[in-house]
């Protein structure tokens, strides 16, 4: 029988008593750095993918696994209440019905006795006599009793519901943009996972806080915290997932990312059927949060980050020994580790510390014709898509109060189908992804213009909201396809210098745009058409500029493709 090595994996160890608890990572550490024999590191599996020499952290990661996978799962979970305080306003400030749910209160009007209101109950005529009519606005109302007390009734606001939801909207948009803003320029001083937290806590305090607001103004002030809240948890969480996984595992998860908020979108409408007034709904929403903050244990930090940013070169080194050998652990690559592993480490933050200054915003402008193209394309094509991912979802509301529950449901599922689509053409289609994604954009932007036919024809109830649905439903899973891969593969299109400029430059542009969406609603008010139309050719006009994008990979591949094309045509020849 051969004789086994004490320090070899397949060996005996000595039973002896510890002194202290000594956790398991920190236990397999030791091991490695104190053993003599040589064979005992040696790999037990094939290689991994990435070069060691380069990026020790990506070695002994890997592309994907059970860590990653975890981790994934749980920084996921942000998105869906990101997708519920985004979403409340359509169940928190529902449409109310004239006569029937309220009425206008004429009682300070002098002369109301002597007075008319008009069919929407928003007008008051008073008669004066012989000095003739006064024409006035109402603006206290008598409800009937509702099983539902919204914002609309909490404010006075019935006859000006749509201007609420749109300049309400317009607040969490508004935070939304700033949130992005403020997570960018916080990352090279806070860490990831600490924005990810401080996004957390805070969103879960401004919901909480909402429950006890009586005035207008702090409310939507509060509206635009959440939203900031939510955008720095929806930043970070990217930033971690992202520097965990690599390859196509990577660009998968990036591709599903939004599949979480549309999910957050199907669950809303049946928490909010249980409600019985909006401070119930936003009860709902924010105590969630705590199943979250349970998990934040297993939520780890980005490796390269804390490897790069923290200040002293000891911790920031054994910070890191402590992320990668429980990732190694987990993932079953614990003899990758590599005995030096702490030089190694040492090398890589000074690599990372080296690295040349992030270029100017102006430099994305330089260089070949087609550079310019695709930084005017980006811009565009993902500003459309993200003013028609929000202006879709809150048209619904012209649907009808009835059907709510299911339109919202429905938009949600059309947002999961889109990011599937996003990723079946990314992996399958990819010569020809964007013209793959643009075209179905423009297909489903032109069937959406449609609805000016069906504009006033009378049908049956179910197949009038069948077919406004449809009409709906196709340019949303169209623009989640083209949004989802833009995200994604966006940064192909440059060089990798250039990616974290181009990233927040193009981010930055399409959320400005995007407050936009909450007044493109009040077209409802000319028109259902009129308001789906203008979200249409929206889409259309991103699916256009996305047509006109083409990764220098695939120009390569299509190159290829058209000189076998060619060759096979001159050998028939021949």
């Amino acid at each position: 029988m051969p004789e086994l090595s004490p320090c070899s994996p397949t060996g005996w160890t000595p039973k002896v008593r510890r002194h202290s608890p000594t956790p398991q990572a920190l236990g397999q550490y030791s091991h490695i750095f104190t053993c003599t024999d040589p064979e005992a590191n040696e790999p037990a599996t094939p290689t991994l993918t990435r070069d060691t020499s380069t990026d020790v952290i990506g070695h002994l990661l890997g592309d994907f696994g059970l860590w990653q996978l975890r981790t994934m799962l749980i920084v996921f979970l942000c998105k869906i209440p990101a997708a519920w305080f985004m979403a409340s306003i359509l169940f928190t400030a529902p449409d109310l019905y004239p006569e029937e749910e309220y009425s206008c209160d004429t009682s300070p009007f002098e002369g109301a006795d002597n007075s008319s209101v008009s069919v929407d109950q928003c007008f008051v005529m008073v008669s004066h006599g012989d000095s003739g009519y006064a024409l006035h606005r109402c603006h206290q109302f008598h409800y009937s009793s509702l099983s539902f007390h919204s914002l609309v009734m909490e404010f006075d606001l019935a006859c000006l519901s749509d201007i609420f939801v749109a300049w309400s909207q317009y607040w969490h948009l508004f935070g939304f943009f700033m949130g992005g803003v403020v997570a960018t320029k916080l990352l090279p001083v806070l860490s990831p996972r600490q924005i990810y937290v401080t996004g957390i806590w805070s969103l879960l305090g401004c919901g909480l806080l909402t429950v006890l607001v009586n005035d207008f103004s702090l409310h939507c002030a509060l509206r635009c915290l959440a939203a900031i809240a939510c955008s720095l948890m929806v930043t970070a969480g990217e930033a971690i997932f992202s520097d965990i996984a690599a390859g196509k595992h990577r660009r998968a998860a990036l591709l599903l990312y939004d599949t979480f908020w549309a999910l957050g979108l199907i669950l809303l409408p049946g928490m909010a059927s249980f409600a019985y007034s909006w401070r119930h709904i936003y009860l709902e929403i924010s105590l969630p949060l705590l199943v979250i903050i349970f998990l934040l244990p297993w939520t780890p930090d980005s490796p390269r980050w804390v490897l790069q940013h923290t200040k002293d070169s000891q911790t920031a080194i054994d910070g890191t020994v402590e992320l990668v050998l429980e990732a190694a652990r987990i993932n079953g690559h614990w003899f990758h580790v590599p005995k030096d592993l702490p030089h190694q480490l040492e090398l890589l933050r000074e690599r990372l510390l080296s690295q040349s200054s992030p270029v100017c915003w102006l430099d994305l402008w330089r260089g070949h014709s087609r550079t310019t193209i695709h930084m005017v394309a980006v811009h565009m094509a993902l500003a459309a898509f993200l003013v028609v991912h929000v202006g879709l979802l809150l048209n619904i509301r012209a649907f009808g109060r009835e059907h709510l529950l299911l339109n919202t449901m429905a938009m949600g599922l059309a947002e999961i189908l889109g990011c599937f689509s996003a990723l079946y053409l990314t992996f399958h289609h990819n010569p020809r992804q964007w013209q793959w994604a643009g075209g179905f954009c423009i297909f489903g932007g032109c069937i959406g213009c449609l609805c000016w036919f069906f504009n006033g024809v009378d049908m049956p109830d179910a197949y009038e909201i069948s077919l406004w649905l449809f009409l709906s439903t196709l340019p949303k899973v169209a623009v989640s396809c083209g949004q989802s891969m833009i995200l994604a593969c966006m940064g192909e299109l440059v060089p990798p210098e250039h990616r974290t400029q181009f990233a927040f430059s193009a981010h930055t542009w399409a959320r400005v745009w995007q407050l936009s969406a909450s007044l493109l609603i009040l077209l409802r008010e000319v028109s259902i058409a009129f308001s789906l139309t203008s979200f249409c050719m929206l889409v259309v006009l991103g699916g256009l500029c996305t047509c006109c994008l083409v990764t220098p990979q695939q120009e390569q591949a299509l190159k290829k493709g058209q000189q076998r094309a060619g060759n096979g045509c001159h050998n028939l020849i021949l």
